[in-house]
């Protein structure tokens, strides 16, 4: 975890404190089922719950004291509860592993991560609806290759990644549902020494669903398929961090990152405005892909468990979760003030003497009974002089002048062909789809 890129929200999850709060929730609510079911004495989750009620302090020094000695995080913990609370605390923890408290432990904090996340999506996909819905006519370039192709609008463009942030936040509800699953089935997994009720309880306290099967431990896949879906929504933060960089290059400036009163863009060069929000965001992105790959090879433990996925999961787990929760509120930030320069995209349009409107002349001499390879070469040996003349020629002057073009299509027609507005036609079909 790099406080840099932290916020308060999902880094108290991650916090030693609310990993024993948590853990202790587990053995309390436990130690109640087996009350129930005569398997301990009822004054014994009855002892936990009024030392609880107390709010007491989590001494995190005092616990990893005892674990310096101990070597075992949940004896050492065990250890300190029973002294806080007394003899009635010998009966946490009954036919329970190590395993169950970590596991289920890990299910609730991922979980937590993961609403914190589905707010982050929720927010971003307000800014994009608002600003697509604001240059939904827009007229820009589209790109392919980067490369001029043909007109489109910046509403479509952010239409494109609302679409893609809806699938984002989908996968995250199913990311979410395959985490959330708890497992108090003692060692092996066998409930051997304690019924499956208690593990019920547990999970319904802690608003979790029953593991199927858990071996001794939660099954890795579970956990490969949450990280993949962090990383996926880094890749797509990336694309649209990364469209914002290219529209903000000098020789593009169709767009650019909000530049506040007093912020310097280099120590050197007092002109500069970097898109340093967007970088930082793609640099992020790398860092949440790269938690994806430990996440699968986790899922191959020995046997019913071994602890290999341990220390990989504590690294993993708050860094995955506090930099995508950091990154998607930054990305919210960058579109909602973004600064967009519809002048400049119209510029940029007819940086080219019209060559963007290439295709409709070839669609017009198709249809006037010109072969599709022989319109194709006529567009293009006009098209080739303005793309060397860098756009001083116009292409439909040289169109209009070259009668073997003219031969076939009239003069109205080939004008036509250099609407721009026709581009648009189906820019509502498309909004309809995406925002209904």
């Amino acid at each position: 975890m790099v406080p840099r890129y932290s916020r308060p929200a999902m880094s108290a999850i991650w916090e030693p404190e609310a990993r024993y709060r948590i853990w202790f929730e587990i053995e309390a609510h436990a130690t109640e089922k087996l009350g129930e079911l005569g398997v301990v004495p009822e004054s014994a989750a009855k002892a936990l719950w009024d030392w609880w009620a107390t709010d007491p302090l989590i001494d995190v020094a005092a616990i990893d004291a005892i674990e310096a000695v101990t070597k075992h995080d949940v004896i050492a913990f065990l250890t300190w509860v029973s002294d806080q609370v007394g003899d009635e605390a010998r009966f946490m923890h009954q036919g329970m592993t190590s395993s169950d408290v970590l596991d289920t432990t890990l299910a609730v904090q991922l979980t937590r991560a993961s609403d914190i996340l589905l707010e982050d999506l929720d927010a971003l996909l307000a800014a994009l609806e608002r600003r697509a819905a604001e240059h939904k006519y827009t007229a820009t370039i589209g790109r392919s290759h980067g490369i001029h192709a043909e007109p489109t609008t910046f509403g479509l463009k952010l239409a494109q990644a609302y679409a893609e942030f809806e699938r984002c936040r989908a996968r995250m509800v199913a990311a979410r549902a395959e985490i959330a699953t708890c497992a108090i089935s003692g060692a092996v997994g066998t409930f051997a020494n304690i019924d499956p009720a208690v593990e019920a309880h547990v999970a319904a306290k802690l608003g979790l669903e029953i593991e199927p099967v858990s071996t001794q431990v939660i099954p890795r896949d579970r956990h490969a398929m949450f990280f993949a879906t962090l990383a996926v929504i880094a890749s797509s933060i990336e694309r649209l961090a990364v469209e914002i960089r290219h529209l903000q290059r000098t020789e593009v400036l169709e767009a650019e990152e909000y530049f506040s009163p007093g912020q310097k863009g280099s120590s050197a060069m007092p002109h500069k405005r970097n898109p340093i929000l967007t970088e930082n965001l793609t640099g992020q992105a790398r860092m949440i892909r790269s938690y994806a790959l430990p996440a699968m090879e986790n899922v191959a433990l020995w046997h019913e468990r071994d602890i290999s996925h341990s220390s990989v999961e504590r690294f993993i787990g708050p860094d995955a979760t506090i930099t995508l929760d950091f990154s998607l509120a930054r990305l919210t930030g960058v579109m909602d003030k973004l600064l967009v320069y519809p002048e400049r995209m119209q510029k940029n349009l007819d940086r080219m003497g019209g060559l963007v409107h290439s295709q409709r002349v070839l669609l017009a001499l198709t249809q006037a009974g010109i072969s599709r390879e022989d319109a194709y070469a006529l567009v293009q040996r006009n098209a080739m002089k303005v793309w060397e003349s860098d756009g001083a020629l116009s292409l439909l002057e040289l169109l209009s002048d070259d009668s073997a073009v003219t031969a076939h299509i009239a003069p109205e027609t080939l004008a036509q062909s250099f609407n721009l507005d026709y581009h648009f036609k189906q820019v509502d079909t498309i909004f309809e789809r995406v925002f209904g």
